[in-house]
């Protein structure tokens, strides 16, 4: 395979990763993967928390993609190089940027990188598994539409 289509499939694999994770984190970890994921909801104590074994599972399918993409069929080692640099981006922006789980603060103020912040903390601004808003991790829906959504469902 050449360059460009290795570099396309990494591509599409990062941005098909988003999809992914909106749907996982909407129907699994807010649905029957609550168990988990409501340790994120909820204060922590410490380093880590219950709903980092997602990031585990995944890393463990990616790592299973490069085994057998390198043994039996290529383009699956360029999928997975696709979802280690979503994985890496998930962690710099979630993670880090959002949560501020590395040593230093910084929060944007202005531009996309606030808009992801400010998206995701409305989505922290219910503890419950129901009725939260923007699922994404990379892209974030306008905060002001968010905000009419939460303020709509919390009229219901």
């Amino acid at each position: 395979m050449t360059f460009l289509t290795n570099t396309l499939i990494v591509i599409v694999s990062i941005i098909a990763m988003e999809g992914f994770a909106w749907l996982a984190h909407r129907y699994i970890m807010h649905g029957w993967g609550w168990g988990w994921h409501r340790s994120h909801h909820e204060p922590t104590e410490g380093i880590f928390e219950v709903n980092d074994l997602y990031a585990v599972v995944f890393g463990v399918f990616a790592m299973g993609l490069f085994i057998i993409g390198s043994l039996y069929w290529a383009p699956l080692w360029y999928i997975a190089l696709g979802i280690t640099i979503y994985g890496l981006l998930y962690g710099f922006v979630h993670d880090g940027l959002v949560h501020q789980r590395w040593p230093f603060r910084y929060f944007p103020k202005d531009g996309y990188l606030r808009r992801l912040v400010v998206a995701h903390k409305l989505h922290h601004a219910l503890q419950s598994r129901d009725g939260c808003v923007s699922f994404g991790f990379l892209y974030a829906p306008d905060p002001r539409k968010l905000k009419a959504r939460l303020r709509a469902s919390r009229s219901e």
